[in-house]
């Protein structure tokens, strides 16, 4: 038997953001330092998963909240683009690579959430070819830099869940979120508006398209910083917003439900809205990205 260890190469690097170590923590400090800390130490924070070119500077508002020195593990939950999925999902990895550093899963939760057999395993194959939780590594690494050796990861593939398994997953990640040494990234981009991703929603009273976008995104943004997974699921019953982290943001929102039945007093607010471009025609397209953080009192 070989005692190998499997490591998930950081697939995405050269393409979607820089491979090259020094040039992608350059970049990184770069779009933290604009940033301010106001929503210090997050609990949880719901960040964007495009290339760095587009959502970079977006997903600095989120990251800037993070403190390193309390947390002992990351928690990421990101959305399934490529496989079908009704459940959720563990890696096979126990390495995640990056340009920066390796980061290592956490092998004791993930046997623990493993032994409820909520889980499905991914293959590795799709774990590389899937994006979302990806672009999280890097950031997570920089973030968390001066704790390097100090935390480990726990990645977790959301599929396109249920209601109802929206509320399981979330009471079963509850315990998780209660302590205040895990952090939680929820990786989620904004509205995909345009012909290419067959939604093209617009309310010309607000405006150009663009205007409209911001609008319903605004509308979904100011819903979920009201911690109510309800009216978040009703909203993207009424207008079929696009966001495609939506069923990770649900999950956060079910297991806030869940702190909140023991008195646990939260408060989530966004710091940030971009769009990667300002659409004005049909022929247009974009994607909104949106940075927030949870805040336990």
């Amino acid at each position: 038997m070989s005692n190998r260890v499997v490591c998930r190469e950081a697939s995405h690097a050269g393409s979607w953001y820089t491979a090259t170590g020094s040039q992608l923590n350059a970049q990184l400090e770069g779009w933290l330092s604009q940033v301010q800390t106001t929503k210090r130490p997050a609990r949880a924070i719901i960040t964007p998963h495009a290339g760095y070119t587009y959502c970079g500077a977006c997903a600095a508002f989120a990251y800037k909240q993070v403190d390193p020195s309390i947390t002992r593990r990351v928690f990421i939950l990101g959305p399934s683009h490529h496989v079908p999925l009704s459940r959720c999902a563990l890696s096979p990895a126990e390495v995640y690579r990056t340009p920066l550093y390796d980061l290592r899963i956490d092998q004791k939760v993930y046997a623990d959430l493993w032994k409820t057999g909520m889980f499905e395993r991914m293959t590795l194959q799709t774990d590389e070819e899937e994006h979302s939780i990806e672009m999280q590594l890097p950031y997570i690494a920089k973030a968390m830099e001066s704790h390097k050796d100090d935390f480990a990861i726990v990645p977790i593939l959301v599929g396109a869940l249920s209601e109802s398994k929206e509320q399981d997953y979330g009471k079963l990640l509850s315990k998780y979120l209660a302590d205040p040494s895990n952090l939680f990234v929820i990786s989620s981009d904004f509205c995909h508006w345009g012909q290419r991703f067959r939604y093209t929603y617009y309310d010309e009273t607000q405006g150009e398209i663009y205007r409209s976008i911001e609008h319903l995104d605004k509308m979904g943004m100011s819903i979920i910083e009201q911690l109510e997974p309800i009216s978040f699921s009703n909203y993207l019953k009424k207008y079929r917003n696009t966001i495609c982290g939506r069923h990770p943001i649900g999950v956060l929102l079910n297991a806030v439900e869940e702190l909140k039945k023991n008195g646990i007093d939260m408060n989530c607010s966004f710091l940030n809205y971009a769009q990667s471009s300002q659409c004005r025609n049909w022929q247009d397209s974009s994607v909104s990205y949106a940075a927030g953080a949870l805040i336990v009192h």
